[in-house]
């Protein structure tokens, strides 16, 4: 809550510095005075305006709006006595950095009062020097009116605008502080009960592996089975978080392609709709390793990506026109290749490779996800 003496802005920058250029201002209407009497106490009044101007700046509370009362009494002595209005605009620019909602009002009330009715006064008087610059006097008038409303919004919005930038960080951090909770209880839920089942189950195997080893080789099933369940579950828990969709990958593989000057085609849809996230997420990842080998190895000039859907699989081809795959080449010997066939079998996916006048890749997943044969059968 903000406190009844925080009135004004912490940072102001240059702008109260860049005003006082203008105090030379009002020397050319003093030293038009007759008098010596007028001069001196002309410029009395314009250094007092100025040290009140300042002091107003680095003040609190209520020392505030007694600095700009005085500053006020100046500019009505200055606009009746030399016809200097242009204090007003001073003022006006003070009056709008205030942030305080009841001394911005008062102030911005006194201040156009004052100002509109010592003009008026001046007019009435037939003040020749207010007359002849009756067009600045109206923009003067104009401003005092409209300057600290704007700079008081102004302020206001910037104000808005960073505690939106705080929320924003906070509910940011509350996110990433909810999701890590979630995940923690998903493990919990996941891997807490199997776990201690698994080893409940242990136990009572290597009791009954001496007295009844049928049900000790039972138990030793179970704890198989719960094991594999538990590392499905955590597989899935990790795709969800991790998981890329096929038109992700797409859009940074036309970035990588054009980055490297291949020239880019696609046939068929990107939007996969009968195949899992587990499935598309292994297709993103080989998709990406396959891109990158052809701009890092091929020296391919284009590169074509063709989705062809069926009932039962996912067939991508990824085809380029480059030097093609030599059986003793690194690139066949290196991680990408293995990695990519890993992440298939795993999926029950293959993979085929053609080199004829450039390379072709062959990634082939089904619609629907399978437990591996060997796991299936053990």
């Amino acid at each position: 809550m903000q406190k009844w003496y925080q009135i004004f802005h912490r940072n102001t920058g240059l702008s109260p510095y860049v005003w006082v250029v203008f105090y030379i201002l009002p020397f050319y209407f003093i030293f038009r005075a007759s008098s010596t009497y007028e001069v001196v106490i002309g410029i009395v009044m314009i250094v007092a305006f100025f040290i009140c101007y300042m002091l107003s700046f680095v003040s609190k509370g209520w020392l505030v709006y007694f600095w700009t009362s005085l500053q006020i009494i100046i500019s009505v002595t200055m606009t009746m006595q030399f016809g200097y209005v242009y204090f007003s605009l001073f003022l006006a620019f003070f009056i709008g950095n205030i942030q305080h909602w009841i001394g911005f009002v008062t102030l911005y009330s006194i201040h156009l009062v004052t100002t509109v009715v010592t003009i008026n006064v001046g007019f009435v008087t037939k003040n020749s020097l207010l007359i002849t610059q009756l067009p600045f006097v109206l923009v003067s008038l104009i401003g005092v009116i409209l300057l600290p409303v704007t700079t008081y919004n102004r302020n206001k919005r910037d104000k808005l605008q960073g505690q939106l930038e705080d929320a924003n960080k906070r509910i940011s951090e509350l996110v990433k502080l909810e999701e890590r909770q979630r995940i923690a209880r998903d493990l919990h839920d996941t891997l807490g009960q199997k776990l201690s089942l698994i080893g409940l189950k242990s136990d009572l195997a290597g009791k009954l592996i001496s007295k009844n080893p049928a049900q000790a080789q039972v138990e030793i099933n179970d704890v198989r089975q719960t094991a594999r369940s538990a590392l499905k579950e955590v597989r899935e828990m990790v795709t969800q978080m991790r998981g890329t969709r096929l038109e992700d990958e797409m859009f940074r593989i036309k970035q990588i392609l054009k980055a490297a000057e291949i020239e880019f085609t696609m046939e068929g849809d990107e939007k996969l709709s009968n195949t899992s996230l587990l499935n598309e997420n292994v297709l993103s990842m080989c998709l990406k390793e396959a891109v990158t080998n052809i701009v890092k190895h091929s020296s391919a000039s284009t590169c074509s990506i063709m989705i062809q859907p069926s009932r039962t699989e996912l067939c991508v081809k990824v085809q380029d026109n480059g030097i093609g795959i030599a059986s003793e080449s690194p690139y066949t010997r290196g991680n990408g290749l293995r990695g990519m066939k890993e992440r298939l079998e795993f999926v029950n996916g293959c993979m085929e490779i053609h080199s004829d006048r450039g390379t072709t890749v062959i990634i082939k997943v089904p619609n629907v996800f399978k437990q591996p044969e060997e796991e299936g059968s053990s």
